[in-house]
């Protein structure tokens, strides 16, 4: 059944089918290091230098990762041909994309919502990101000055990043201890992994529309 899944009226759309199988006890205990690969390359909770999460905090290598990096630097040069060329280059574009399909399923697998290994690269998995991409003429004062319009976002996620963490480690012990995800917060660390795949896309220049605050679908 899928649990996250964005309005239609909201260009970033983050599908996540919720585990109705047993947890796999062994693998969610050691979570943390089987990630390790995964976080490596595209990271954990965290983008630009904005944490968004704990997790980050706790674990310095869990940021953006090798992919992230370079996707951060397409977005880059993504700023200048937008603003100066008035073209979004499709090779750049999609880049970007390839490590934000790879790292909504690295990061549906750290958040412990699944307990498949997420694949390295394009390939199904029960989490996934579809982006409607802007075309044609561009809002260029929102691009020109998106560091700055993300400013709030990047605060609230912060704060919000921070108590998904605890509510991560509580729901590391209950599923190790019971087998279950607690319902309530397993919906507000879907929601934090909505809100800030969307806020990722914005800044990476795939998006112009502004992101709503919001946890909800």
């Amino acid at each position: 059944m899928a649990v996250a899944e964005y309005a239609p009226s909201y260009p970033v759309q983050v599908t996540l089918d919720r585990q109705t199988e047993p947890r796999n006890k062994m693998t969610v205990g050691f979570r943390f290091i089987l990630a390790i690969p995964h976080a490596l390359l595209v990271g954990g909770f965290a983008f630009f230098g904005f944490t968004f999460s704990a997790w980050s905090d706790f674990g310095g290598f869990f940021a953006t990762g090798v992919l992230g990096a370079v996707a951060f630097v397409c977005a880059v040069i993504c700023w200048f041909a937008i603003l100066f060329a008035n073209q979004h280059p499709q090779g750049l574009k999609d880049l970007i994309m390839f490590y934000l399909r790879w790292r909504t399923r690295a990061m549906a697998y750290m958040a412990l919502f699944r307990d498949e290994y997420p694949p390295f690269g394009d390939a199904d998995y029960p989490a996934s990101i579809a982006v409607t991409m802007a075309e044609g003429e561009r809002d260029k004062l929102s691009i020109a000055l998106r560091l700055i319009y993300v400013i709030p976002h990047a605060i609230i996620l912060w704060a919000l990043g921070l108590a998904w963490f605890f509510t991560s480690v509580i729901a590391w012990f209950s599923i190790l201890i019971n087998g279950t995800y607690p319902e309530g917060l397993y919906n507000f660390g879907v929601g934090v992994f909505r809100w800030s795949l969307r806020v990722e896309a914005y800044m990476l220049l795939l998006v112009d529309e502004y992101p709503p605050f919001s946890l909800s679908e």
